[in-house]
């Protein structure tokens, strides 16, 4: 594959990656302003109808339970890991499109640990979600290292520190 082709799906999975932070981020900053109550209101506002005509539905039985379980402590927990995480990618995804070379790195770290927590997760909730974006992690420092091979190969020995 040629340097044009790596750098056109380098900065296409970096857009994904930045628009996935972004949701992460909205999502944590609404789940620490919603309360545990008006998510349990919800809840049952999706399942009544559901569960009206079919008490044993699969989806909103489970739906319903989770979000009768569903604390303070679970709901900051949620809302601090998704602010965190997707602001640790939105200032990774800036340093990345804007050619940092620290970023490269850094970028391949975080994503490393961030793999590494997905698939502790996965061992307990086996989520199909978890390997999904796994595996689009995995493909993102892919082409990371191959964009960072080619950017430090065209910049000159000083620009190198960042």
């Amino acid at each position: 594959m040629n340097e044009r082709r790596i750098h056109q799906l380098f900065e296409i999975s970096v857009l994904l990656k930045g628009a996935h932070a972004l949701i992460e981020c909205l999502g944590g900053i609404v789940l620490a302003l919603v309360s545990t109550d008006s998510i349990l209101r919800l809840a049952n506002r999706i399942t009544q109808p559901e569960l009206l005509n079919d008490p044993n539905d699969f989806i909103a039985t489970h739906l319903l339970t989770w979000a009768q379980g569903f604390s303070v402590g679970t709901k900051n927990f949620y809302a601090y890991y998704l602010l965190s995480h997707g602001l640790v990618k939105v200032l990774l995804v800036i340093g990345l499109l804007r050619g940092k070379m620290w970023a490269y790195p850094a970028s391949l770290v975080a994503l490393g640990l961030f793999i590494v927590y997905q698939l502790y997760r996965f061992t307990d909730t086996h989520g199909i979600g978890l390997i999904i974006l796994t595996i689009f992690d995995l493909v993102v420092m892919v082409l990371i290292w191959q964009e960072y091979k080619v950017v430090r190969h065209h910049v000159p020995a000083q620009k190198t520190s960042g």
